[in-house]
């Protein structure tokens, strides 16, 4: 069978246009902070790590969210009005920022509506298993000003995603293949109808996947869908 040919990252441009709406210096720190993980990426193969073998050699590397695909997450949130939301796998934050964005804006523009939503708060949980990538990542947020609203549980998130949570809108699984079902499964409980699950490299790694693709194509409580960036990202919507 042949191989699927993978789109590449586009970049910004007339007709690419940048959907998020963040200061100057946030815009620039987000560009910083790609440009290092692209970097860092263009040394490893990830395809090539074994499954077994993938945290340890990640563990102090970015292997951030690309930066077009963030922003189609952006995007997908802003049009959802997704307030709380959740993500496994944080790293060094780079995508969380976009999450805390969203949020933040989103909760700001219910605050202006008479649909009773003033009270409306934006809350992004985290999950990061490196102690250091998660002092990292905090020190980040707090240069893009977006820290306020998020709360990292440091640790295995097969314990830290036990906890409270609230009515979730949004997951996003970013996260070595492995732990991404039990991932899924411990926030489905908490998913709201029509919530979005979005989940990176769904073509790439669909064999590293193939228990979590199974899982959301075999039940009829999620509508799939692969949009065809890089490597592919996966856009689960929750109906139970």
């Amino acid at each position: 069978m042949a191989s699927v040919p993978l789109a590449q990252p586009s970049t910004n441009d007339a007709h690419h246009p940048n959907p998020v709406r963040a200061p100057a210096h946030v815009h620039a720190l987000l560009d910083r902070l790609h440009a290092l993980s692209s970097a860092q990426e263009a040394e490893l193969d990830l395809l090539s790590i074994p499954a077994s073998d993938f945290h340890t050699t990640v563990a102090d590397q970015f292997v951030a969210l690309e930066q077009d695909k963030c922003q189609f997450v952006y995007a997908l949130l802003r049009a959802t009005g997704a307030t709380t939301i959740v993500e496994a796998g944080t790293s060094y934050g780079v995508s969380t920022i976009y999450l805390a964005l969203a949020a933040m804006q989103n909760a700001a523009a219910a605050a202006g509506t008479t649909a009773g939503k003033g009270d409306t708060q934006p809350r992004v949980i985290g999950t990061e298993h490196e102690r250091e990538k998660a002092e990292r990542a905090r020190a980040i947020w707090i240069e893009a000003g977006v820290d306020r609203v998020i709360e990292l549980r440091v640790g295995d998130l097969r314990e830290t995603l036990k906890d409270e949570m609230g009515t979730v809108d949004f997951l996003l699984l970013d996260i070595w293949a492995d732990m991404a079902l039990p991932a899924l499964k411990l926030v489905r409980p908490h998913l709201r109808a029509g919530a979005t699950v979005v989940c990176d490299n769904t073509i790439a790694s669909a064999a590293r996947y193939a228990d979590l693709l199974a899982y959301v194509r075999d039940d009829p409580a999620f509508q799939c869908i692969t949009v065809p960036y890089h490597k592919g990202l996966g856009v689960f919507v929750y109906y139970p």
